[in-house]
């Protein structure tokens, strides 16, 4: 036997069985009254009696109209009492009654006529307070209203969450009409995992009935799946008046337009974040390869998964953008990925040229002067933004769907491209971002040219200083020497250090070692006026303190430079040093079986000053002693005291070294630190 032969009867909903009565009839409070043919009352039910304050025992077997009715009105009541009697039709209408306690109110009545087994007729009247009932429309009818007319969707779920009812808005929102929602799920006309947290609360909500207000969730409608909408959901449970659960009650309202302004504001500020980190980060240095790799850095991952800057090479060769005749050459300066990816092995690595198809978007941008974006890279179409067929497989692997090339312009020129690309980014590039990566562009061209005007004129200043010192010949009489000059690192100037070794009569030799203050093409042109100066008045025999003073004055008719100095020479037949300082760095003078000093010179002014005395001391010279002549690059720090690296420099000379050179190549490697920002002219003679 089945279930259903078991229990025939059985209801197909728990809310058709008797144990869940509706709450509408108690709260109209609707009264019963059996009338008998004549117009007494038969029958009078508890209702009644707290509508019209009569008890069953006072109102039973008593004429209805005169009981309840006011004199003026019981005439009209009686003929309507006899035209339902008579026609059998019944009579709807509000009749001002009065009640047991003197009050006249007004009551809805529904009148028919009833008929037993053997014929007789009765009159039943159905009552309830009018006010009662009036103010029940009006809530109904505002209900109504508000659920079909209202934009806030609004729907009604049963406890297996299956839709009872939506209202327009709520089908709207769907884009599923209002019938297709009736008896499907919610999971069915809402499908997606952007909806699977719903329905889970959904259920959570129905277990603790502990309501969800104003969440918002983001996904795409049934029938629009291809953009996102955003929805401020609400959701509460339903019970009954005995707290039987009837299902769920859904609160939505559409914020799309909302949410879409809110997300439009925060990429704009995040894109001023950007902006405002790379003007901090993009240009800390005036290398041209390290300010590309700085834009790189801030390009990636906020705003590309790829990103490569490249710099037309006649910029770093020349200066000038002359691209020729042929298609234009590049050098790669820097290269990003926001995470491992092959697609990395499709773009030509740092420090290489390049050249590039005539519809590659790098080509494109140096013809136009504008950005090239393809907001769209469709399948097949790699190679427009790939070098070569090989790369442009690789960049179709890597899932490359979007491709932006701007201009990087200084001085009204282009001198390179920034190329990015998208992967595991899903959106495409847009207005916003060339916007935004022109901006990054416009602040890093102009720091890469400063940097290549820069590396130009520091080229030129090296090239100067360079051929404004002397080749030194490791063999003088009685003497052994080296000598070593070390521009500035790439982000300083080129200074005006220098060092010579002039041949005097007598087997004499003149060692001297100087640095212009200041940097640049000015300053090596000043060194080198100092050191033609120096040799010109180092073939008049005149003491170290008299060729100061010399070159003090020369200096004071130069421009308006300082310079300090160092002027010794040494007698190979007497073993005599005689040395002065016009304000430099003291040298270091060591040998067999004694410690590292620093002489104690007069230090007198740097040259420039103007009418100072300077003085000469005289010392011995051993064989083995080591003059160690150098300039401030070698020793002084941003961060270290002097006197700290002057302790280093005697240290390290406590070490003899086979040979000059070898503690020049020492010297330098142990105290020269990466990225020097001064010049550094060294000096070493060593007595035979």
């Amino acid at each position: 036997m089945t279930s259903a032969e078991q229990h025939p009867n059985e209801p197909d909903h728990p809310e058709d069985t008797a144990s869940s009565p509706s709450g509408l009839m108690d709260l109209l409070g609707v009264a019963a009254v059996l009338l008998e043919a004549d117009g007494r009352i038969d029958m009078w039910s508890p209702q009644a009696e707290q509508l019209f304050g009569y008890t069953g025992t006072e109102a039973l077997g008593q004429y209805a109209a005169p009981l309840l009715l006011h004199p003026e009105h019981q005439d009209a009541a009686i003929m309507l009492f006899a035209q339902v009697m008579e026609t059998g039709r019944g009579w709807a209408g509000a009749f001002p009654i009065r009640h047991k306690d003197g009050s006249t109110r007004m009551v809805e009545f529904r009148n028919m006529r009833l008929t037993d087994s053997v014929g007789d007729h009765y009159a039943l009247g159905l009552a309830t307070d009018r006010s009662t009932l009036r103010q029940v429309e009006r809530s109904v009818a505002l209900s109504t209203r508000l659920v079909t007319q209202a934009p806030i969707g609004l729907a009604i779920l049963d406890t297996d969450l299956r839709y009872l009812a939506v209202n327009p808005a709520m089908a709207a929102m769907h884009s599923v009409p209002v019938a297709d929602h009736v008896g499907r799920t919610f999971a069915e006309i809402m499908p997606g995992a952007s909806f699977r947290a719903v329905e889970a609360e959904m259920r959570q909500v129905l277990a603790s009935g502990i309501p969800v207000v104003d969440q918002q969730v983001v996904g795409p409608a049934a029938a629009d799946q291809g953009s996102d909408h955003a929805w401020a959901m609400s959701l509460y449970r339903l019970e009954d008046q005995h707290g039987t659960v009837l299902g769920i009650a859904n609160v939505v309202v559409d914020v799309t337009d909302r949410y879409e302004a809110a997300r439009r504001a925060d990429r704009a500020q995040q894109r001023l974040r950007l902006v405002a980190r790379g003007s901090a980060r993009i240009g800390t240095t005036l290398e041209v390869e390290r300010t590309a790799q700085e834009l790189a850095e801030v390009v990636v991952p906020d705003l590309a998964d790829m990103v490569a800057v490249d710099l037309l090479d006649s910029i770093l060769q020349t200066g000038r953008t002359d691209t020729g005749e042929g298609p234009a050459l590049f050098r790669v300066l820097a290269v990003k990925t926001a995470y491992p990816t092959d697609a990395a092995r499709a773009i030509v690595p740092p420090g290489r040229l390049a050249t590039y198809h005539a519809d590659h978007p790098a080509a494109h941008v140096v013809r136009t002067r504008e950005p090239h974006l393809i907001s769209h890279v469709a399948s097949g179409e790699h190679g427009r933004i790939a070098a070569d067929p090989e790369a442009a497989r690789l960049l179709a692997e890597a899932g490359v769907h979007s491709d932006l090339a701007v201009p990087l312009i200084a001085r009204e020129q282009v001198i390179g491209v920034m190329g990015l690309a998208r992967a595991g980014n899903p959106l495409p590039f847009d207005d916003d971002d060339v916007a935004l990566a022109c901006e990054l562009a416009s602040i890093a061209a102009l720091s890469i040219d400063n940097a290549v005007l820069h590396h130009h004129i520091r080229s030129a200043a090296e090239t100067l200083q360079r051929s404004l010192l002397p080749q030194v010949s490791p063999r003088h009489p009685g003497l052994e020497v080296a000598a070593r000059y070390l521009p500035a690192q790439a982000f300083s100037e080129v200074g005006g250090d220098w060092y010579d070794v002039i041949t005097l009569r007598d087997d004499r030799t003149a060692l001297t070692v100087g640095d212009v203050m200041g940097s640049g093409i000015e300053a090596a042109t000043t060194m080198g006026r100092l050191r033609t100066a120096t040799a010109t008045l180092a073939n008049l025999n005149l003491g170290p303190a008299r060729i100061l003073k010399h070159l003090d004055e020369i200096i004071l008719g130069l421009d308006p430079y300082l310079a300090t100095c160092v002027y010794a020479i040494y007698d190979p037949h007497h073993a005599r040093l005689q040395v002065a300082s016009a304000g430099h760095l003291p040298p270091v003078l060591t040998g067999p079986g004694r410690s590292p000093e620093l002489l104690d010179l007069p230090t007198g002014a740097p040259l420039g000053v103007g009418g100072v005395l300077f003085e000469s001391i005289t010392l011995d010279l051993k064989p083995g002693d080591q003059l160690v002549f150098y300039t401030d690059g070698l020793v002084e720090t941003r961060n270290n005291p002097i006197d700290e690296r002057l302790n280093d420099l005697l240290s390290l000379l406590t070490r003899p070294d086979p040979s000059a050179e070898d503690t020049c190549d020492r010297l330098l490697q142990q105290l020269r630190q990466p990225g020097g920002h001064d010049d550094v002219a060294l000096l070493i003679a060593r007595a035979e």
